[in-house]
């Protein structure tokens, strides 16, 4: 199992975006993990990751705790299919990705800035496998 965490636009406030890469780096001791921009138009997540789960992260999406959510880790571990999950751009993911998603998950109702969601994104990430771990990070 691998988990991506794939985002559009170059991030813009580094601290973020550090924040962010510090909980993929966090969770690459239990799995491979990449975080990488990409380019939504020049892109297929479907051909590149034909097998794999992909998640878009959009404001219209289920509202999942932290426990459901490493439930979702579970499965894919039990099932070896890897995770994708998409940070959309300013205007959100096109119609044919979100009709094409696995799932359309909500980080939260508020709007929040596309750095600030990849870091919560990483870190909840990283929260579900220590969670699915028994690590103390959750407490």
């Amino acid at each position: 199992m691998k988990v991506f965490l794939y985002y559009s636009g170059t991030a813009k406030d580094p601290h973020a975006n550090a924040m962010a890469a510090d909980y993929i780096k966090r969770t690459s001791r239990y799995t491979p993990a990449v975080m990488t921009e990409i380019k939504p138009e020049k892109t297929d997540l479907w051909a590149k990751h034909p097998t794999a789960k992909k998640i878009l992260l959009d404001p219209a999406g289920r509202s999942l705790d932290s426990d459901t959510f490493a439930e979702l880790f579970s499965k894919a571990e039990m099932l070896g299919h890897d995770l994708v999950f998409v940070v959309g751009g300013h205007d959100g993911h096109s119609d044919a990705w979100r009709e094409r998603a696995d799932m359309l998950l909500s980080l939260s109702a508020m709007t929040m800035p596309h750095e600030l969601a990849r870091a919560v994104a990483a870190e909840q990430i990283y929260r579900a496998f220590t969670i699915l771990r028994g690590h103390p990070y959750p407490r």
